[in-house]
């Protein structure tokens, strides 16, 4: 088995298929190793032999829970995502986002913008890994945010007609790489609260 998905089958399917025979505290333990042996070789050079020997299980383990090493690490760096915006409802949308940022470390925004930053770059080279890191990572966050800003215009906070409603995740996604762009450095979670003060609430008349 090469771990492939070649066949087009979404990676969520293949994981719902493969996943049940870990614990869970034992499969956060794999989805931290993971993460930490990426940050130290990088994704390139980032194998399924290199992961069993780290978390000393065996690659069949690894292959019954993952199609491959892209959905692996796709599947780690979800699992160790600081904030997950499924669950966040404070009854408005200002609070929901601050929320977010309450939860925030700086350290944490340091690290993970290396790790995204390195895996965007290998992405451009691996389609799979591209593929992998959309479906299981970035889809199911913007699906969590349009969900937010659905309960803001159900409860008449934004108007459904907003010119910058649809434009919210690409401004969030984007938000942290394009701060390591334009100032050398990771943003942190007291930037992240007068971005969305001075340039994601004022866009939605919020």
């Amino acid at each position: 088995m090469d771990g492939s998905d070649r066949d087009g089958t979404g990676a969520a399917r293949v994981l719902r298929t493969r996943r049940g025979k870990l614990t869970r505290a034992r499969r956060a333990e794999l989805c931290t190793s993971v993460l930490d042996l990426l940050r130290e070789v990088g994704y390139d050079s980032l194998t399924m032999e290199a992961v069993a020997a780290r978390t000393r299980c065996s690659k069949a383990t690894l292959y019954r829970q993952w199609a491959g090493k892209p959905q692996m690490v796709a599947e780690a760096l979800r699992h160790e995502k600081p904030v997950a915006l499924a669950g966040i409802d404070t009854g408005s949308l200002r609070g929901d986002f601050l929320a977010v940022v309450d939860r925030l470390s700086k350290r944490r925004m340091e690290r993970d913008t290396a790790l995204l930053r390195g895996l965007l770059q290998a992405a451009h080279a691996h389609p799979d890994l591209f593929e992998a890191l959309r479906e299981l990572f970035v889809v199911p966050e913007v699906t969590s945010l349009a969900e937010m800003l659905g309960r803001a215009v159900e409860r008449g906070e934004v108007s459904a007609d907003t010119p910058g409603l649809s434009f919210v995740p690409h401004a969030l996604v984007g938000l942290s790489l394009a701060h390591q762009l334009a100032e050398a450095r990771p943003a942190d979670p007291a930037f992240v609260r007068r971005y969305l003060d001075a340039v994601v609430l004022p866009a939605l008349d919020v």
